[in-house]
């Protein structure tokens, strides 16, 4: 759900700026392992095994439980709040109605439903009138608006499920203003306890709109309003929750902002409640906290609304491209039971999407290898064909919904990427995009994946058997637009050999220095490569001239560039994507020009924070 300064919806609603988190690093910071980790003996033997077992049980426990794979379904925000003609004709997000979830219901049971499109979520709004005043019930609990949703909640989820499919709803984190009634409001099924007890006495504001107040878990009686809460989502049916607002992130930080607790009381009480309700988390989530979204939820927004409030649904530039550059971070922190959300996939109406048809692609295409849940926004009653192509497409659909992990840049960040992944069976799933403004060709080179050789190639939005590519395959995109492929490696990985960043052979100028690292190749990498400072590697071998694809093993808590170059040459500044954190380590490959016999390859800061280098891999032969 979220927002614009200027069509900010009263006391509610207001767009996020972009935030920029600058984290601080310290090198050399290690974790010391007591000499009992490495105990052998029947008793330690015992508990390995027990480990594995609990290990193994809750794997496949995640494998068929909630959020198996990324859910897929329709939301209603993006019609709410575009300003595309006829869209919200009584004002604005007005379309959110009873009769318009009710029409979008019938029409993916009927049209979408057999891809995998299963679930209907009803957002911002359900328990607010026109005006946006919200409407509380006698234990200051939403409850829907009757103009809006003159049947109430459970009428419509009920119909939901008559169609075979799954009802969502929404709510903001905290104890809304609205519904705090002096403190003195009576909780559900808890006594004792009042409005006043569930918040902190000084009523300090939460969520992204600061639109509540922040609940005290210090006092059960906080719980005991989550437990409401989620008893009455039960009650009615539905199957999902998306709790937004939620800190830290949102464009918010600081304690006030800290809604782990509140995560983990849902989770909690959605446990006790007696249905299982998927739980997903909006917007722009905190990677810091990973661990903690993915502990409680089954699901994080990780950016700003896709929506432009404008009069179409998206555009590119605002901000369904912002996605390439904040997808990378957050790569490997999804799997079975909790999945990366980079928000609605707007690509089914054509005009009414703002985008062309080589934009509509790549945004279905980033979705899919990002294994996004696959969630529309559009009117699914007016889908074109070309729109329904997209959405139906099976083959791109598996790719998100398949088991392999999710896919990275495998190139620099720049107008041009390549990403992939490799998939259980040995083949690689192999997007590339151009982000520019003109057509340019894009290669992927099979060394960037880590093997050379023959390959066969297969295109899945057309459908194709390309045949064998030998080393790379090039394609010639429009402004915008991307190809996926799934290769099949026949060759056999290079030999190359590896130049460890920390190796007493480089030469380390200004503040660069060796740090430790357990993530990293030789428990060691070069870092604090800023103002000017350099990391050169020495005596870089080959046998033959000629351009040679080095692959680059880095950290990097946030994308920074870094020019790169060997011998005497110049070089280009190049943005390697985070790695999410200080201490995950990722690669790219770069393009680099060597000689025969023995070369230099440089990393130069310049005046900017560079990534920190564990090490290179340079192939024996070009």
């Amino acid at each position: 759900m979220p927002s614009s300064p200027s069509r900010a919806l009263p006391g509610f609603v207001r767009r996020p700026l972009r935030t920029v988190l600058v984290l601080a690093v310290t090198a050399g910071l290690g974790t010391a392992v007591p000499a009992s980790a490495t105990q052998a003996g029947p008793v330690a033997s015992k508990s390995a095994t027990a480990a594995a077992s609990s290990a193994a049980a809750a794997a496949d426990a995640t494998a068929s439980g909630p959020a198996a794979k990324p859910y897929m379904g329709w939301s209603s925000w993006s019609m709410q709040s575009s300003q595309y003609p006829g869209l919200n004709p009584d004002g604005n997000y007005s379309y959110l109605t009873e009769a318009n979830v009710l029409k979008q219901t019938d029409a993916l049971a009927t049209t979408l439903k057999k891809y995998g499109y299963d679930h209907v979520n009803i957002d911002a709004g359900w328990w607010m009138d026109k005006n946006w005043t919200s409407e509380f019930d006698q234990y200051g609990r939403q409850t829907p608006d009757p103009v809006r949703f003159p049947h109430g909640m459970k009428s419509v989820a009920d119909h939901i499920h008559a169609k075979g499919l799954k009802a969502g709803i929404y709510l903001p984190v905290g104890l809304e203003k609205g519904a705090y009634g002096d403190g003195k409001v009576p909780i559900h099924d808890a006594p004792s306890c009042t409005t006043a007890d569930v918040v902190y006495p000084d009523l300090r504001t939460t969520n992204g709109w600061d639109s509540a107040y922040k609940l005290n878990f210090d006092n059960p009686c906080a719980q005991k309003y989550i437990d409401s809460q989620a008893q009455l989502l039960a009650g009615w049916g539905y199957d999902f929750l998306k709790l937004d607002g939620v800190g830290p992130g949102s464009s918010k930080s600081g304690d006030n902002y800290n809604n782990v607790a509140d995560v983990a009381a849902w989770h909690q009480s959605i446990a006790d409640a007696g249905r299982p309700i998927h739980l997903e988390l909006s917007w722009s989530l905190d990677i810091s906290h990973a661990a903690d979204w993915k502990k409680y939820s089954n699901g994080w927004r990780i950016d700003t609304d896709v929506e432009c409030y404008c009069n179409t649904l998206v555009t590119w530039e605002n901000s369904v491209n912002d996605r390439w550059n904040d997808a990378p971070a957050w790569s490997g922190k999804a799997g079975p039971g909790g999945w990366n959300d980079l928000d609605a996939i707007d690509v089914g109406n054509g005009a009414m999407d703002g985008l062309t048809k080589a934009e509509r692609q790549s945004y279905m295409t980033l979705w899919a290898i990002n294994k996004s849940p696959l969630f529309t926004g559009d009117d699914i009653t007016q889908l074109d064909s070309y729109g329904l192509s997209l959405l139906t497409d099976q083959e791109v659909i598996a790719v998100d919904q398949n088991t392999s992990p999710v896919a990275r840049p495998v190139t620099p960040m720049g107008d041009q990427q390549v990403w992939g992944t490799k998939n259980p069976d040995g083949s690689y799933t192999v997007a590339l995009f151009n982000l520019g403004a003109s057509s340019a060709s894009v290669t992927a080179d099979w060394a960037s994946f880590g093997f050379t050789g023959a390959a066969t190639v297969r295109d899945l939005w057309n459908h194709q058997n390309l045949g064998t590519y030998k080393n790379r395959i090039t394609s010639t995109l429009p402004a915008h637009g991307s190809r996926l492929f799934t290769v099949k490696p026949g060759g056999t990985p290079p030999a190359t050999t590896r130049y460890e960043a920390e190796s007493a052979n480089n030469t380390l100028t200004g503040n660069a220095s060796v740090a430790s690292c357990n993530a990293c190749s030789g428990g060691k990498k070069v870092g604090n490569l800023y103002l000017d400072s350099k990391l050169q590697f020495n005596d870089i071998t080959v046998k033959k001239d000629g351009i040679y694809t080095v692959n680059v093993g880095y950290v990097s808590g946030d994308p920074r560039s870094v020019t790169v170059y060997s011998n005497s040459g110049h070089g280009s500044s190049l943005k390697f994507p985070s790695t999410g954190d200080w201490s995950t380590a990722e690669t790219v490959s770069v393009q680099l020009a060597l000689k025969a016999g023995s070369n230099t390859i440089t990393f130069d800061s310049g005046w900017d924070y560079s990534p920190d280098i564990d090490r290179i891999d340079v192939p024996k032969s070009a």
